[in-house]
């Protein structure tokens, strides 16, 4: 048996490479033209950051970037950035999106310290899967209360700034307009 084909029979990897996880997994890590990722966003300041609560005992605080977050009403994809700030002050900032019909999240783009953005897009998975609390409560709170997108950008700052939607406490949405 040549060493090539022996060495891909002990990995679990076929001649071009691909692990056997890849291979049944193609189809997720295809991210086609028909969810094509957006261009990153400009960076996030101080100044457009919208505190959310996630947990008490998180010693990490979490932010939105108002001026980033937008709504797809035609894909129920609520888009925003985040940034989660260490107890020693250290952000980490990171392009994401919340697909509200399915419960799934996605992240764009990790941010980098000198203000850029960078890495690949990942696929999308399932928010009730990740160890990452903060995207249930988003969800369920902020972007999509009662499995419903947000309307706009407005309506989502206005809940991130009145501690959660209206609607993820049961109200009426014109509770959230002031009506």
């Amino acid at each position: 048996m040549p060493a090539a084909a022996l060495a891909a029979l002990l990995c679990g990897c076929d001649h071009t490479g691909r692990s056997d996880w890849e291979r049944q997994n193609e189809k997720g890590l295809d991210l086609s033209a028909e969810d094509p990722a957006p261009p990153p966003p400009a960076f996030p300041t101080s100044k457009t950051l919208l505190p959310v609560e996630v947990q008490a005992s998180s010693a990490f605080r979490y932010f939105i970037d108002g001026a980033t977050l937008s709504v797809d009403l035609k894909t129920g994809i609520v888009r925003y950035t985040l940034v989660a700030r260490s107890p020693s002050g250290v952000d980490n900032v990171t392009y994401e999106a919340i697909r509200c019909a399915t419960a799934e999240y996605r992240v764009y783009y990790l941010g980098h310290p000198d203000g850029t953005w960078g890495g690949r897009p990942a696929g999308w998975g399932l928010i009730s899967q990740s160890r990452q609390v903060y995207y249930g409560r988003l969800y369920r709170d902020y972007f999509c209360p009662q499995s419903n997108p947000i309307r706009d950008a407005d309506e989502g700052r206005l809940a991130l700034r009145q501690g959660g939607h209206p609607w993820s406490k049961g109200f009426s949405g014109d509770a959230l307009r002031g009506q």
